[in-house]
């Protein structure tokens, strides 16, 4: 098992991989900062998830732009900005990727049993999405579904009233 999770006891490890980079920085990463080996290695989702270790996804905000949608597209697909597939054996499923926005974040942050899923009991914030995630017929549908509005605290917001409305963020995503 190459690379640092190799090393992690799964029993005792959680992780927070910052997958975006996966996109934005990996063909730099590959060609320059760490080579082709290290390259392929990076924000091992894949490997969290067959070793049984808690793990969330986050976009390094102020990096690279704030899209779990766009986050969960990059870990199924794991491609760059040139298109390069980077650690296909990293690679994860859409539901997979979708628990690790959701209640894989809540738990990490040791809140999960108040958010992450809808559930009685828990805090009732969520998204309204123009289609389900599970529902696409491939991963790269991800990073095209729209916000269509958010529930917050029982109350409804139209997206864009909180913040920008992106799928992808502008001239930057596939």
């Amino acid at each position: 098992m190459g690379g640092q999770m190799g090393v992690i006891y799964a029993s005792t490890a959680e992780a927070v991989a910052v997958i975006n980079h996966i996109y934005y920085w990996g063909d730099l990463h590959y060609s320059t900062f760490v080579g082709p080996d290290r390259a392929e290695d990076m924000n091992p989702a894949g490997r969290a998830q067959r070793l049984g270790i808690p793990f969330s996804m986050h976009s390094d905000a102020s990096v690279t732009p704030v899209n779990p949608l766009f986050s969960m597209w990059t870990a199924t697909a794991r491609k760059t900005m040139s298109g390069r597939v980077l650690g296909e054996a990293e690679r994860i499923t859409v539901p997979q990727a979708l628990h690790a926005v959701t209640l894989g974040a809540a738990y990490l942050l040791g809140q999960d049993d108040k958010k992450g899923s809808i559930k009685t009991g828990k805090l009732a914030d969520f998204t309204v999405l123009d289609r389900n995630p599970l529902d696409v017929t491939s991963p790269d549908e991800l990073k095209d579904i729209k916000v269509l509005g958010t529930v917050m605290g029982g109350k409804a917001f139209p997206a864009g009233s909180i913040g920008e409305n992106e799928s992808a963020p502008a001239n930057k995503a596939p």
